[in-house]
């Protein structure tokens, strides 16, 4: 079976395709209306435009159906009363299962069909966006039966039967904000990345109310998750004006809140400044692409069935050693860190330092080894974590391009958390 992906023309042309000269033609901006705040989901009168008003603009059939997942569900009845009190009907699916599996996908789909909805809302973490964006797909049209082989080239049309809302309730994918989605198909042991412009939510609401009830380690988790977008977006050769900012800005805010997050998950405003920098980094990467950190991180995630956010955050300094051979950006984010950057060479090291004494204060392994992985095991499994790390589309998008020889060469100095010396 083959994937969009592995187009060989589109992986030639996706480089080309997303570089300055090229996009700098036509740039497009494309976001949500985006909600943010304590008060997105009110219960009582409000001063003053509300989450209300964008969505039932919408929805003139005001038929909601909610997906979601067991842990999720009762913010996901508190989302179907907030839509209630403005005359919506309701269904709450919560049935996700954790990394999106294409079958669960699809049973969604079915339940979303004799629903009938002309309102998708998602309610949960990136898992239930991104299972919510398919099952939307596979209810405006029936006729694509393969999720894995839809192009960012194609025409989908959709919007034809329903608007798409997403409530994040996790702070990292940005999925809220991004045209992407990552599903698993499960009989291989493999993530389907799906990128697509049409896939970018209507409305993104923002309640940080969502976000206290994360344990640490998925507070450290999905944190990691953005900052492994906007270190990614930062320095990608697709990146512009636009995106740049917004990903230096969503560093910032992650060196600054989430070890408050992390120490404290009842901090209110930790956990505002998060779910905003997850938004703010899911614009930026949206539009600039991830790279190798999401290459090798999707790899080693469903190789070793490791949180996805864990994964792409571990492989940050891998891909920076490996991409400094090419560009100079990394000095920008150093800039807006206050790290010592007298040239190239010596802020790629202070930033190193900076970063790797951040992960270990979170409680992350700085080799693959020290997660438990064993030598015969990671020998055992190196050829599939390679064929899925260099098979990735986000490989394609490095700045600086990369062989599988070379993925396998990465691997194995993560393995024993090694610096990159090629």
């Amino acid at each position: 079976m083959g994937y969009w992906f592995e187009d060989p023309t589109l992986k030639a042309l996706a480089p080309l395709a997303l570089s300055s000269s090229i996009r700098g033609l036509t740039t497009i901006f494309n976001t949500p209306k985006i909600y943010a705040g304590f008060n997105v989901l009110p219960e009582g009168p409000v001063i003053g435009p509300t989450t209300m008003d964008a969505l039932a603009s919408q929805c003139p059939q005001k038929r909601a159906f909610i997906v979601s997942d067991e842990f999720n569900e009762p913010n996901a009845k508190k989302a179907g009363s907030f839509l209630e009190s403005g005359g919506f009907a309701t269904r709450v699916w919560a049935r996700v299962l954790p990394e999106a599996p294409i079958e669960n996908v699809r049973a969604c789909a079915e339940e979303i069909k004799q629903f009938e909805p002309d309102l998708i809302m998602a309610v949960g973490g990136g898992s239930v966006m991104d299972l919510a964006k398919g099952a939307w797909i596979l209810y405006e049209r029936p006729d694509l039966t393969d999720l894995g082989m839809i192009s960012p080239l194609d025409k989908l049309n959709l919007r034809q039967k329903a608007i798409l809302a997403a409530v994040p309730t996790t702070a990292g994918t940005g999925s809220e904000s991004t045209g992407a989605a990552v599903f698993h198909d499960t009989a291989i042991q493999r993530k389907i990345p799906v990128a697509h412009d049409e896939l970018v939510p209507d409305v993104a609401i923002l309640s940080p109310e969502f976000t206290i009830s994360m344990p640490p380690a998925l507070t450290a988790g999905t944190g990691l998750d953005i900052l492994a977008h906007a270190m990614d977006a930062a320095i990608a050769p697709s990146g512009n004006d636009y995106t740049e900012p917004l990903a230096l800005r969503a560093i910032e805010i992650v060196f600054e809140w989430l070890p408050r997050a992390y120490a404290n998950g009842n901090d209110r405003e930790a956990r505002f400044k998060m779910i905003m920098a997850a938004n703010i980094a899911g614009i930026a990467f949206g539009m600039s692409g991830c790279h190798l950190t999401h290459s090798f991180g999707h790899s080693l995630g469903a190789v070793y069935e490791m949180h996805h956010g864990l994964c792409v955050g571990f492989f940050i300094p891998h891909s920076f050693q490996f991409c400094a051979r090419v560009t100079n950006k990394h000095l920008s984010i150093c800039k807006s860190l206050d790290i010592p950057a007298p040239n190239a060479r010596e802020g790629l090291e202070n930033l190193l330092v900076k970063l790797r004494a951040f992960l270990t204060s979170l409680d992350v392994p700085l080799a693959l080894k020290d997660f438990g992985i064993g030598k015969e095991d990671f020998e055992a499994k190196l050829p599939k974590l390679v064929e899925y790390a260099y098979g990735d589309i986000s490989c394609y998008l490095s700045p600086r391009p990369i062989t599988a020889p070379q993925c396998e060469k990465v691997m194995r100095y993560a393995y024993d958390g090694r610096d990159i010396d090629f």
